[in-house]
């Protein structure tokens, strides 16, 4: 109870506090005061709490009414009476009124139409707003049993005697079944057996059969008890003994449709009586049972009968079972025995066909025979095997025979017809022949069916075909799966005087397509098939076609995909639906037949990624493929093409003008860099010899090959008088030039071509304005052929007319054979020094060679000693050459 959980809690919580702190001795004695005082308290607190209830388990019947009564045994507190107790049925509260105080320790209660089958009903004490648990009780409800009905008894001789009856409704209490026993010629002398169970035995050998005995019962609980009448049974009439036992069933020989059958009876039987036998004979080929009874005394112990009229070559199933012709149960049936009748030969053909395999060497070809027995009715008996004869149609007599137990073989035959029969045999002989003939290798069918048209309905595969030859009337129609490889996982079926064949859908795998052919027969010939495929039942794919794309363009694409495997196709594919979009754009689709496997999508954007998927669709729906992401490109063939075609001719233009170059660099090189001749073979003014081998920057033109050679290339040391003497820069001049008329001119380079009167005066707008003249009289003018060639940043210079003379004289060395002219620009140190009549720097003078001038000695050379006189600024009667006084000269 509650009370003294918290209390040993209570006593417990003090021990373990003082328990460091309390000796041995002292401890013991304060366990046994606290004993003491909680022992006191319990027997108060029960005191106070403590009630009975009465009826303490009761049971009543169900559906009346429940009465209880809750006694407090005493009470110490005024407070505490019957007026505080409330009850509870399975835990919830009992309504007030239902109430009854009695006194103040007796208070009673009623529950109306009590319906649980078991409750538990609660007295409670209200106190200080708390429920205080009192006593409890189980209440069980039921009902009283009803009389037994149906007494049957059934007797067992020499082993018991034994009774059921049918009790009735369910009591829910615990009910005892007597069976009584009595003597209808004694009603005193009764024998009984009890049981809980509806039924009870009497054991041998308080048995006999013989007397004639009433049975009742009685039937008892603890809410009542019921008997039923005394029901007269005789043992004889229900006796049931044990099942016979079949000691053999066979056929006698040359008897034909006869089966023997003999059994044992029983050996505990009641003896001197009549009895008769079920013979139950079924036919295992058709599961047909039929019965029939054989009579028989019991003192005979062996039984037997002949079944006539069955079947031939046929198996059946035999059993027993037997009664006494006066009780009204039946012995158990017998153990089955299988025996078969007397076989005869087949009456039927068997169902034959052929597949013929093509191979390459026409005299091994591969004949497939398949066939199978037709279930005749009756059957004709047990086949042990086929036996299989052919021969070459023009060859009869070299047949061959084969046996064999199975109902397929393969044939290898040459390239002529031949003839096939086959004939299933057994015990009793053969069957009629099933006769098929092999065409020759190089017989060509011809086509008599003209259209075959499948189709489907909620049982049956139907197929239809239109007939060129309505004479025909027997046809073979074979039908196999589109993926079955090997021949003889084929089927077929023979069709006469119809052009129409149906078939159950049981026979067609679902989702699979088979192929179908119809051939004609014309005797033993078969024509041309005529070939279609169906599917019994479809769904939509097991995947989508895979897209792949093809020659990507700027606002085209060509999308490609293939076909899905036969394997995964489920129905007949119809057409192909292409889903399309942008990247963040719209989907669009497009459709097409199921023949066409590549599309070309059309008015995309440029430079634009492309998601596409591909769906394959038949009648049962449709599947998509895994997505493929292109991207279209920026610029598209003819983009291309306008681009490349203005860069190749470009390209082939600048290929052109260099190849141009390459084959005319002379006259290019003439016309851009034209050639300048060299101040040291110029005549219009006499050079020192010293200036040009000490200070040169010029180098020599090659005779020959008409090139400068820089390393005779001197610059020019200055050679001018001193301003006194500028006056006779003229006189000095013509003397020069009088002077050295004798050089000998073959040592002047040789050039080619011809002065052109445009490079002259191109050559005179070269000088700048502020460049000084040198004015020669009108004769020399026309006496010569100036070359004109320019120095630059050329320093006045003293010539000594020995010098001058000297560079004339000697001839130009170290000819090379490069075909430019190039003047070397060296650069000098020393303040460059120019005539005061030159506005601004000269960069570059031009002089006058004579070409007619007369050759001169050497000697004659030495001899001039005048020194030029520099040009004078400003200086009134001074002489100047003038540009349109010359002429572009040839070096000689």
């Amino acid at each position: 109870m509650p009370v003294l959980a918290v209390l040993y809690s209570t006593v417990m919580g003090y021990v373990m506090h003082f328990l460091p702190i309390l000796t041995e001795k002292e401890m013991f004695r304060n366990l046994i005061w606290m004993f003491v005082l909680s022992c006191s308290s319990v027997a108060d607190e029960n005191s106070i709490r403590d009630a009975d209830i009465f009826p303490s388990s009761p049971e009543i019947e169900r559906g009346s009414s429940l009465e209880l009564s809750c006694v407090l045994r005493k009470s110490y507190m005024p407070q505490r009476n019957a007026s505080h107790i409330i009850w509870k049925l399975n835990d919830e509260f009992i309504a007030p009124e239902n109430y009854n105080i009695v006194n103040e320790t007796v208070c009673n209660i009623t529950i109306h139409n009590f319906t649980y089958s078991t409750a538990y009903v609660e007295c409670f004490m209200k106190y200080l707003d708390k429920e205080l648990p009192l006593v409890h009780t189980e209440v069980k409800s039921g009902f009283p049993p009803d009389m037994p009905e149906n007494i049957s008894c059934i007797y067992f001789y020499d082993v018991n005697l034994t009774c059921t009856w049918n009790a009735g409704r369910e009591t829910s209490f615990t009910t005892n079944y007597t069976l009584y026993r009595k003597l209808m010629t004694s009603p005193d002398t009764v024998r009984s057996c009890q049981n809980t169970t509806e039924s009870c035995s009497f054991l041998y050998p308080d048995n006999d059969y013989s007397n004639d005995f009433c049975f009742q019962v009685e039937a008892k609980n603890v809410l009542g008890a019921s008997l039923t009448e005394c029901v007269p049974i005789s043992l004889q009439k229900i006796e049931k003994f044990a099942p016979p036992e079949i000691l053999s069933v066979k056929r006698i020989p040359g008897i034909k449709q006869l089966l023997m059958v003999t059994w044992k009876m029983p050996e505990k039987i009641i003896p001197l009586k009549h009895i008769i036998c079920q013979v139950q004979y079924r036919n295992l080929y058709s599961n047909f049972t039929e019965f029939v009874n054989v009579s028989l005394i019991s003192k005979k112990n062996i039984g037997s009968y002949n079944l006539t009229g069955l079947w031939d070559s046929t198996d059946y199933s035999v059993a027993i079972r037997c009664v006494n012709n006066e009780s009204a149960f039946w012995s158990g049936w017998s153990g089955e025995k299988n025996e078969s009748t007397e076989e005869k030969a087949s009456s039927g053909k068997v169902d034959l066909w052929r597949v013929i395999e093509s191979s390459r060497s026409s005299r091994n070809r591969s004949v497939h025979l398949m066939w199978k027995t037709l279930k005749s009715f009756p059957p004709s008996g047990r086949i042990l095997g086929y036996k299989i004869r052919y021969f070459p149609e023009k060859k009869a007599a070299d047949k061959r025979t084969h046996n064999s137990s199975e109902q397929k073989m393969t044939l290898f035959l040459n390239e002529e017809a031949h003839i096939i029969s086959v004939t299933a045999y057994n015990s009793a002989g053969e069957s009629p022949e099933a006769i098929l003939r092999i065409p020759s290798t190089d017989e060509k069918s011809f086509q008599m069916i003209e259209k075959v048209v499948p189709s489907t309905t909620n049982e049956e595969v139907v197929v239809q075909w239109i007939t060129s030859e309505p004479e025909t009337t027997k046809y073979v129609v074979e039908w196999y799966e589109e993926l079955e490889m090997d021949p003889f996982g084929r089927s077929w079926q023979y069709v006469s005087n119809s052009t129409k064949w149906k078939n159950n859908k049981k026979n067609f795998k679902p989702f699979v397509c088979y192929n179908i052919l119809v051939y004609p027969l014309y005797g033993s010939n078969v024509a041309a098939p005529s070939y279609t495929q169906i599917y019994a039942q479809e769904k939509k794919p097991s995947e989508g076609p895979v897209a792949d794309t093809g020659v990507l363009g700027k606002n085209e694409v060509t999308i490609k995909w293939n076909e899905i495997s036969k394997a995964k196709r489920n129905g007949f594919i119809t057409n192909y639906t292409i889903f399309y979009k942008p990247k963040d754009g719209k989907e669009m689709n497009e459709t097409v037949n199921s023949d066409v496997l590549q599309y070309r999508l059309k008015s995309l954007q440029a430079n634009t990624q492309y998601t596409v998927q591909i769906m394959a669709s038949n009648k049962a729906g449709g599947t998509i493929g895994e997505p493929k992401t292109f991207k279209t490109l920026k610029l598209d063939k003819e983009d291309v093409f306008f681009i490349a075609i203005p860069v190749e001719i470009s390209i082939l233009c600048l290929i052109g003008l260099w190849i141009t170059c390459v084959l005319k660099k002379h006259v290019i090189k003439k016309v851009c860099w034209p050639d300048i001749p060299n101040p040291e073979e110029s005549r219009a003014v006499e050079w020192p010899l010293a200036s040009s081998v000490n200070n040169s920057f010029l180098k020599r033109m090659s005779s020959q090959t008409k090139t400068v050679d820089f390393e005779d290339i001197h610059v020019l040391e200055y050679c001018f008088p001193e301003e006194s003497q500028e006056g006779s820069l003229l006189i000095n001049y013509e003397n020069r030039v009088s002077e050295c008329t004798d050089i000998n001119t073959k040592d002047i380079t040789n050039r080619d071509g011809k002065i052109l009167h445009y490079e002259e005066n191109k050559a005179a707008k070269s000088f700048p304005s502020s460049m000084p003249y040198i004015i020669t009289d009108q004769f020399t003018r026309s006496q010569m052929h100036s070359a004109l060639t320019a120095v630059k940043e050329v320093q006045p210079v003293e010539l000594v007319a020995n010098d001058l003379c000297g560079s004339q004289q000697n001839p130009i060395k170290n000819e090379e054979n490069n075909d430019e002219e190039v003047l070397k620009l060296k650069d000098f140190s020393e303040k460059t020094l120019f005539n005061p009549y030159l506005k601004n720097s000269v960069k570059t003078r031009e002089f006058l060679v004579s070409e007619s001038l007369p050759e001169h000695g050497m000697d004659e050379c030495k001899s001039q000693s005048s020194v030029l006189s520099p040009i004078q600024p400003n200086v009134p009667g001074q002489s100047y050459i003038t540009v349109d006084m010359f002429r572009l000269a040839k070096g000689q």
